[in-house]
């Protein structure tokens, strides 16, 4: 499954914001920690901003706060706020009147399921725990550690 641009930059900018919930992050700090678009990303939060997962703080200093509960707020969530994932059957075409095409369309129905179980089964909690597990299993995970503190972007242990 290849997300949109869309869907990566609400991931990107939600784990950056739940890692430091007490921070406001400005979309410019997180497009370029990142390497997007920062007009796309401002985007990308506004529509967050509507679904209640992050608060906007307007004026010097302002950005963006996660608003949301990490432990609670899925991956399905997220993406399904920018994309149609698994979203009823697999639409059939022309080619699905055929034997293969129906058997070919409840596989893809089938994936779609799966996909949609295991999205809905994983929160940003476990990002976090999943991205801080892979940083401390690295061999340069102690210096990578430093770095991250010392950028203030303190990997959670």
């Amino acid at each position: 499954m290849k997300l949109q641009k869309a869907s990566s930059g609400a991931l990107y900018a939600l784990v950056e914001l739940a890692r430091h919930p007490e921070q406001q992050i400005s979309a410019a700090e997180i497009a370029d920690r990142y390497g997007i678009s920062a007009n796309h990303l401002a985007k990308v939060l506004r529509d967050l901003t509507r679904a209640g997962l992050v608060e906007s703080v307007r004026g010097a200093g302002g950005g963006y706060r996660f608003s949301g509960n990490a432990k609670r707020v899925t991956l399905y969530e997220v993406i399904s706020l920018f994309e149609d994932i698994a979203e009823g059957p697999h639409r059939a075409d022309s080619s699905e009147d055929t034997d293969v095409g129906r058997a070919l369309g409840r596989v893809m129905n089938e994936i779609n399921e799966i996909a949609a179980a295991t999205l809905t089964s994983i929160t940003l909690a476990t990002l976090l725990k999943i991205m801080d597990r892979d940083i401390a299993a690295r061999p340069d995970g102690a210096s990578l550690a430093a770095a991250l503190k010392g950028a203030n972007l303190t990997a959670r242990t």
